[in-house]
């Protein structure tokens, strides 16, 4: 057993394992004398100084106990194990799981990311890693790195000061929202923030209203919270608010509704603020792709028009800077600021301070809203060759909404049953094609609020004009080949 050629660290580790073999199988039980260190490193071949490191590491962990003048023994209480050391406990049965781990059980995690071997992959919410800002970026990093202090401590769960003043001024100028910064809570994204709202603000059993189609992890977080999810149907003018029930709160995007696009008119804006009110209800605003509009003027966010502090309004960097960058902010009525400002200390006591720091010195810099504008223009043609794309290859086949502002366009597929748009899906697939389905953003027990047809919401802001354009290209020849074959009869 010849290790001298071995660090020293690597062997203590080895004796200490060997050892922790020999008790789990039971060659010594409770109370087995080891060998002396000198006898132990001669049969090692190596010195009495790592013998004794490994014996210090197993008495340090409970497996050996000592005492003055006699040799190390195993320790009482220590036996056989019933299963061989190098098998992983089995995992807790659901019956051992809360409440809420069982209401998790149909969530499902995400696929493996990746889009290798794909002609061209419209997977929304993705951007291209050539907009990111990276050399604005690194001198802010680099600014907060080097900015010292006479000591390293826990910031304020609510957020760095200097960036919720930042935040305070650019979406006064940005969105038209006037608030205060202690009304800012910053959060690692906006599904953060959507956790703290569902923790705060509801009860197992409550009630909360969602537009059907929706953001389906906002449906995730109030299922998990206990709440039954009521849908609301969306049309041209957003959700509609008549008879809408009572509840605890309601979920909203009302200035691009995801995944469908449209902008919720002022009467139902009216409305649902009433609704409120009435009802003592809150309202989350998801404005999570704000920043991006093409042929319509920004739309003030319904927060401005909230006179009764009944909005909290939810925003994130995920789709101007990177979805990477774990930041988000809420803006909450002043009556909720320390209630989520504790929840937001119990989570994780506060957001990335480095970031939180760099985003500030972006903002304030102006160099943020410079590279808005240059990223707006540069997604403004990537929507402009998808949709000259789709309405050359595809024609009077498709109908897109949607695409007046954001990142992403709906595509329903007039020719395409519903029925038969996962198998389109899987075919378009094979073909080099990521593309992705509309029917799971709808609620399962409401999808007679869908037209019937195939659907997918098809992203753009990672591709190229080049790219965008094989991509319908492919799509258009995966529809013709679906139609003569028959759709998912002939797979």
């Amino acid at each position: 057993m010849a290790v001298a050629s071995e660090p020293p660290e690597r062997v203590t580790r080895r004796i200490c394992e060997a050892i922790k073999a020999q008790v789990a199988s039971g060659l010594l039980g409770p109370g087995a004398r080891l060998p002396s260190t000198r006898s132990l490193a001669m049969d090692w071949g190596v010195s009495r100084t790592t013998v004794t490191a490994a014996y210090e590491q197993l008495i340090a962990e409970g497996y050996l106990e000592t005492r003055r003048g006699a040799r190390a023994q195993v320790a009482h209480g220590l036996g056989r194990s019933s299963a061989p050391p190098d098998l992983p406990a089995p995992p807790p049965s659901p019956d051992r799981l809360s409440a809420f781990a069982r209401r998790l059980g149909g969530a499902p995690l995400p696929p493996a990311a990746g889009a290798e071997g794909l002609v061209a992959d419209f997977r929304y919410g993705d951007l291209a890693a050539a907009d990111f800002p990276l050399l604005a970026w690194k001198r802010a990093m680099t600014g907060a790195l080097l900015r010292r202090r006479p000591r390293l401590r826990y910031d304020d769960p609510s957020g760095s000061s200097g960036l919720r003043e930042t935040l305070r001024g650019y979406l006064w100028r940005a969105r038209g929202l006037r608030c205060e910064p202690e009304q800012i809570i910053v959060v690692s994204g906006s599904q953060q923030g959507l956790d703290l709202c569902a923790r705060l603000l509801l009860d197992p059993g409550d009630q909360a209203v969602m537009e059907n189609p929706g953001y389906n992890l906002a449906r995730q977080v109030f299922h998990a919270a206990g709440a039954a999810v009521v849908p609301a149907a969306v049309d041209r003018e957003g959700m509609r608010t008549e008879g809408l029930p009572a509840a605890r709160l309601a979920y909203v995007t009302p200035s691009h509704q995801f995944p469908l696009g449209s902008v919720m008119s002022a009467a139902r804006r009216r409305d649902l603020l009433a609704w409120a009110r009435r009802e003592g209800a809150y309202v989350i605003e998801d404005d999570y792709d704000g920043e991006y509009r093409f042929d319509i003027a920004p739309i003030p966010p319904l927060q401005a028009m909230d006179d009764a502090g009944r909005v909290i309004y939810l925003g994130t960097v995920s789709k101007t800077l990177s979805p990477t960058i774990r930041l988000g902010y809420l803006v909450v009525p002043a009556a909720l600021s320390t209630p989520f400002a504790r929840a937001k200390r119990l989570a994780d006591r506060h957001s990335p301070g480095l970031e939180q720091e760099a985003l500030a010195e972006l903002i304030g810099s102006g160099a943020y809203e410079r590279h808005i504008r240059r990223v707006r223009r540069r997604n403004g043609e990537r929507r402009a060759a998808l949709l000259a794309a789709l309405s050359a290859r595809l024609g009077d086949a498709a109908t897109v909404v949607g695409a007046d502002a954001g990142l992403h366009v709906v595509v329903w597929l007039n020719r395409v049953p519903e029925t038969q748009e996962n198998a389109l899906v899987t075919h378009a697939q094979a073909a080099g094609l990521g593309l992705y389905p509309v029917s799971p953003l709808y609620a399962s027990a409401a999808a007679a609020d869908r037209p019937g047809i195939a659907g997918l919401v098809m992203g753009y802001a990672s591709l190229g004009e080049g790219s965008i354009d094989r991509g319908v290209r492919i799509l258009s020849e995966v529809l013709e080949a679906f139609a003569t074959s028959g759709g998912a009869g002939g797979a």
